[in-house]
């Protein structure tokens, strides 16, 4: 089954308080909680077609808000009032924040794992491995502390936890954007990012310390070359990577079914071996998504994509896949620069994590982002991203209402996105929650619309040629053809149209889809499907029908050999919308 992942940030999504102010308090803003996530949303949101739904920001985190037995964090080590939920202060806890009962929070999130399963939803949640919080002490497991046997006087020991800034000095102190940090008087560490400073600046994770996985990261990833193999045992495994083992290993046996793993690029790529194939032996069907990029902090010589895929991960974030689709309305790309990121031999076509949004990005709704034009466009941009190849898909709460990162935000200031920092809400999601209802009661036409087209469009991601299928661009064949896409001056179609088949040759399947990028204007026009592609989907000579896949009441169009050789397939695709049609 193709993964169609679902990430639910539930200090959000489960909100539904309205209003509130910027750096609001939690009682000011309100804040989600496991057990508002009920029956009824999970039925709602597993009737959309997810199969994985990935639980966000439920692990403990450096916060500015008290509960008993677990003071406020220092106030130079938080983002936000709520705080980050990647400055992790219990990889064995979760956020207090989240639960009705702050004394049986681990019960309330079981629970919550539970319901998920009934509804046929694998649960997942963050795997954290590259940084913790400066504050991070275990309450849970107390036994399995990071740091505690450290030497830190060395930058680098291959069984420390964290890097030590050099010289050692006791007289100085971690000086943070916001004040001194006390506790790393004497031994600074160095922060999530890499930065070796005793005074990080404010773009730097400063609130966050990096992890030694046994390599010094200074090295590159040559370094990691010496790491332990797949089947490395006992204290020749790096301590970091027996306890990020544990961490695994406890959330697996309260019922965790995938994690997405944070930086995943930030961590040597042995560690990944060998934790994947750990974690395997206690689940074979466990998920692992990676976030990794290529162009930053990475620990391999190769290409980030593949070496995180050959490590085990069944998906890797398709940055840029993502960045050419944003680029259509920002950038200056067109729909023909897309068919090179559609390879089938690329690694990421079957295993690229595709989104258009996530929690890091801007809302494609967002009248600051996507050119303005992200809501006119918003069907033609999920059928393009979510269709074109057979790899993992990622939907963020709120996407499938057009939410335009309107609620109360702060430390991220007004940038498009739904802050993971503050104590906000989702009020176009609210919408559809109403209160709790989950019935959406108090959704406008518009929101209405594009939910329906949500749930509509993503179980067709489990048909054949979607979810197995190969894929043939057409835009090449119709760079010529009138109407096809193509702006006012311009002697090249393929500005705003894109046409490809994706073909499952075992179940004989053939889909032709066909995305509208225009805000704008219908495209009438043809598309032309050469001889090649016809051969490449094994359609011998002859009449066939194209049938609308999600309108089922729309009439099919019919086309001979010679329509489709010369003529080409008569379509038209309104401003913003795309077609699905089976090749009959």
């Amino acid at each position: 089954m193709r993964p169609v992942v679902y990430q639910l940030f539930v200090r959000h999504f489960a909100n539904f308080k309205t209003g509130g102010v910027p750096w609001g308090t939690r009682e000011q803003n309100g804040c989600g909680t496991f057990n508002a996530i009920t029956d009824t949303a999970l039925e709602a949101i597993a009737r959309m077609g997810i199969t994985h739904i990935w639980l966000t920001g439920v692990l403990r985190h450096a916060t500015r808000t008290e509960y008993p037995g677990l003071p406020p964090s220092p106030a130079c080590v938080v983002k936000g009032i709520a705080g980050s939920p990647y400055a992790v202060t219990d990889y064995f806890d979760v956020d207090p924040d989240l639960a009705t009962d702050v004394e049986h929070r681990l019960d309330e999130f079981r629970a919550l794992l539970e319901r998920c399963r009934r509804w046929g939803m694998v649960p997942m949640m963050d795997f954290i491995p590259n940084h913790v919080s400066r504050c991070y002490h275990s309450t849970v497991r107390p036994d399995l502390e990071f740091g505690g046997d450290d030497d830190t006087s060395r930058f680098f020991a291959f069984d420390n936890t964290f890097y030590y800034l050099e010289p050692c000095n006791s007289d100085k102190a971690m000086m943070l954007p916001d004040g001194e940090f006390e506790p790393e008087r004497g031994h600074g560490r160095v922060t999530g990012n890499n930065a070796a400073s005793w005074a990080p600046g404010a773009c730097d994770w400063y609130e966050t310390v990096k992890l030694n996985y046994g390599t010094d990261y200074r090295h590159g990833a040559s370094f990691a070359n010496a790491l332990p193999g797949i089947m490395a045992t006992g204290t020749s495994v790096p301590r970091t990577w027996r306890l990020m083992d544990s961490v695994l290993r406890y959330w697996q046996s309260l019922g965790v079914g995938g994690f997405r793993c944070d930086m995943a690029h930030m961590v040597p790529m042995p560690f990944w071996r060998w934790a994947i194939a750990k974690a395997r032996l206690r689940d074979d069907t466990v998920l692992f998504l990676a976030e990794g990029y290529n162009d930053h902090m990475k620990l391999t010589q190769g290409d980030v994509h593949s070496e995180l895929l050959q490590a085990g991960f069944d998906g890797v974030y398709d940055g840029a896949a993502y960045e050419a689709l944003r680029g259509l309305y920002e950038s200056g790309t067109w729909a023909n620069d897309l068919e090179k990121l559609n390879r089938p031999e690329s690694p990421l076509f079957n295993g690229g994590v595709r989104y258009i949004e996530n929690h890091d990005e801007p809302r494609v709704a967002s009248p600051k982002y996507w050119g303005g034009m992200g809501r006119r466009v918003f069907e033609a941009l999920m059928v393009a991203q979510y269709t074109s190849t057979a790899a993992p898909v990622l939907i963020y709460n709120g996407q499938e209402v057009a939410e335009r990162a309107e609620g109360p935000g702060g430390f991220g200031g007004d940038n498009g996105r739904t802050s993971i920092l503050d104590y906000t809400c989702l009020p176009r999601l609210q919408h559809w929650s109403n209160g709790g209802l989950y019935d959406g009661g108090e959704m406008t036409v518009g929101e209405a619309a594009l939910r329906d087209f949500t749930a509509r469009l993503l179980p067709w991601l489990q048909h054949p040629a979607l979810c197995c299928g190969s894929f043939y661009g057409l835009n090449w064949a119709n760079h010529q053809t009138p109407g096809y896409g193509r702006e006012n001056g311009e002697n090249t179609s393929g500005h705003r149209l894109y046409a490809f088949l994706r073909h499952a040759r075992k179940a004989r399947a053939t889909l032709l889809i066909v995305c509208n990028f225009s805000p704008d204007h219908e495209a009438v026009t043809r598309v032309h499907i050469p001889r090649d592609a016809q051969n490449w989907a094994a359609k011998k000579p002859g009449t066939y029908r194209f049938c609308n896949l999600r309108e089922a009441e729309m009439p099919p169009i019919t086309c001979d050999d010679q329509e489709r050789d010369s003529e080409g397939l008569p379509i038209s695709v309104p401003a913003g919308k795309a077609l699905i049609l089976e090749w009959d």
